[in-house]
């Protein structure tokens, strides 16, 4: 995980248009920013749906959501016109910036190990620093209470976060 009020290490990528996004470019705004394994799997859908559909009161406080995965800007494409996807999607294909935002990293699966992404959100300030961060995310969780079954899903607590943040 970075840092708190660490630089956010700067990026160029290309989204599912294949037009470049550059953090230099997003300064002044707060970006939600993302990085998940795979398009078209169901906790990524999941993910980018609940975006999605807050993606209007994220817009509200001034915030832009990026998600990220090593999957290519065609992938990425197919995944929103699948979902109606409506948050920008960046490829990192090289892993470069997934590395730099530590979220490239050993994984281990049915006692096999590869290199993988793990699921991360950052808030990044307006000024360009690391405002928040959650790592192992996971997408939703059902708990019981008082016999009911709770949902409590990322985005809400991200949103939270960030209202938090901008006092």
């Amino acid at each position: 995980m970075l840092a708190i009020n660490s630089r956010a290490p700067d990026f160029c990528l290309p989204n599912q248009d294949d037009v470049e996004i550059c953090l230099r470019d997003l300064k002044g705004k707060w970006i939600v920013l993302y990085f998940y394994p795979k398009d078209s799997t169901p906790g990524c859908t999941t993910e980018a749906c609940d975006f999605t559909e807050a993606q209007i009161e994220f817009s509200d406080m001034d915030a832009m959501i990026l998600g990220v995965s090593a999957d290519s800007t065609a992938s990425h494409q197919k995944f929103i016109d699948k979902y109606n996807i409506e948050v920008t999607l960046l490829s990192d294909s090289s892993t470069k910036m997934m590395q730099e935002y530590d979220v490239w990293k050993m994984k281990k699966n049915y006692g096999k190990e590869y290199m993988g992404i793990v699921r991360t959100t950052y808030i990044i300030s307006p000024e360009g620093k690391i405002a928040a961060g959650w790592d192992n995310v996971k997408v939703r969780v059902k708990r019981k209470k008082d016999g009911q079954t709770i949902e409590k899903l990322h985005v809400d607590e991200v949103r939270e976060k960030l209202k938090e943040l901008r006092g």
